[in-house]
């Protein structure tokens, strides 16, 4: 037993620490206990899990992970899917990203209505796709949900085209699952002019009620795709935070749920994180989920930056 300090008896004092110092170095070399699986899976989490305080990181599939998972626990489904396209990402060739239409509709429409069977009564789904798919995805999320939002988010290219308009907006839907327990309205700043800084648009005698802010529309022109290797964090282009940013906001709510079975490199959970809510992330590129452990890693570095050292 460690010794009581006795006035003038260091050498009683320092048997004492020697003998904690000894017993927390063999706790150290012990195996850790395995983490027990969190009530949210509702069989074996498919794939690799890497297992966190405030969520997972599992690499599977994303129709597999949704499938693992039970019934009515997420408040937010975040989807962002390849768009089948012929896109290259990872360590997956371009026809891995270009599916016969057929086979894609029906696994994105397995990914719809397991999304649905997690979402907890009130919580919101967001599909992020362009318009062509966004269209015809609408007609199976109108049988599972509530239809809330169709948001356009802008492009910033303008390459020409031989055939029609240039797309300039991708398309982000949002439905719920009943009436929505969350729905706010978050205020953004008003357009001002960079070179004088003056608001873009009359507001009338209404100037003084916009200053704050104004309410958030469904034309999101101020937010484009990360694009740029010098912010990417993978070839593949990325969502940008701002995106799922907005949704929490609209729809979160702290230590809440946020599932993202199409992660990538983790936007949607970073978020997530930073707003307070857990989240389950998906991906089946180990190298993305490693990429996820490494932000989720700092987000907690940075927390433990903050705290205020004790007197």
């Amino acid at each position: 037993m460690p010794s009581r300090y006795i006035p003038g008896n260091s050498a009683a004092v320092s048997v004492g620490v020697s003998k904690r110092r000894a017993v927390e170095r063999h706790k150290a070399t012990l195996p850790r206990q395995a983490k027990r699986v969190v009530s949210w899976w509702r069989s074996k989490p498919p794939g690799r899990r890497f297992p966190d305080k405030a969520g997972d990181v599992v690499c599977a599939d994303a129709v597999a992970l949704l499938k693992a998972l039970r019934n009515n626990i997420a408040d937010i489904v975040f989807l962002d899917p390849p768009f089948n396209l012929g896109k290259t990402y990872g360590s997956r060739g371009p026809r891995q990203d270009r599916r016969p239409e057929d086979a894609y509709l029906a696994f994105m429409t397995e990914v719809i209505e397991q999304s649905a069977r997690v979402l907890r009564s009130g919580g919101s789904l967001y599909l992020y796709h362009i318009p062509r798919w966004a269209v015809r995805l609408a007609s199976t999320l109108e049988k599972e949900l509530r239809f809330c939002h169709w948001i356009a988010v802008s492009m910033k290219n303008g390459y020409p085209r031989r055939k029609g308009l240039y797309p300039a907006h991708y398309a982000l839907l949002h439905y719920t699952k009943g009436a929505p327990a969350v729905l706010r309205r978050p205020l953004v700043p008003p357009p001002a002019c960079p070179h004088c800084d003056e608001f873009i648009r009359d507001y009338g005698g209404y100037r003084r009620h916009v200053e704050d802010g104004i309410s958030l529309s469904d034309i999101w022109d101020d937010l484009s795709p990360v694009r740029h290797l010098k912010y990417k964090l993978r070839g593949a282009n990325e969502l940008p935070l701002a995106i799922p940013k907005r949704a929490v906001e609209i729809s979160g709510r702290r230590n809440g749920l946020l599932v993202d079975p199409f992660a990538g490199t983790g936007s949607a959970i970073v978020l997530a994180r930073l707003e307070g809510m857990k989240a389950i992330a998906g991906d089946r590129e180990i190298a993305n989920c490693r990429i996820m452990l490494r932000r989720l890693d700092a987000i907690r570095q940075r927390k433990r930056k903050k705290r205020p050292v004790a007197p």
